[in-house]
């Protein structure tokens, strides 16, 4: 389900109750397809109240070390290092934005297209 490098990764980042816990919520985002904290919390497969598997869920989104900094950038980091060499010329656009109540985050990798790389906005 994850690559070997993300799994890697985030068990350096978190201990085991809640690496296992990010591979249920995975799982059942890839099964419900919905971002949605109630629909979540009523799949989420643990003997307890609704009520108590909500709030599972919000102190698991809420830990410290769920940040972009410990979790993604490293993550990215990784992939450039494996997919690209050293020298080669590649750009990086991030790029957020709302869509009604949903927050979008994108990251894309652009290489070997100059023109692609100018109608960005970045230098040839």
């Amino acid at each position: 389900m994850l690559p070997r490098f993300y799994q890697t990764h985030l068990k350096s980042q978190l201990n085991l109750a809640d690496y296992i816990f990010l591979k249920i919520l995975l799982h059942l985002l890839q099964s419900i397809k919905k971002v949605n904290l109630e629909k979540l919390a009523n799949a989420l497969p643990l003997p307890i109240k609704f009520h108590s598997r909500r709030k599972r869920i919000q102190r698991f989104l809420s830990l410290p070390n769920l940040t972009i900094e410990k979790v993604w950038f490293p993550i990215v980091e990784e992939l450039l290092k494996t997919y690209f060499t050293n020298g080669k010329i590649i750009y990086v656009a991030i790029d957020r934005t709302n869509w009604c109540r949903i927050n979008l985050f994108m990251v894309s990798v652009i290489w070997d297209k100059s023109d692609a790389a100018r109608s960005w906005g970045f230098p040839p």
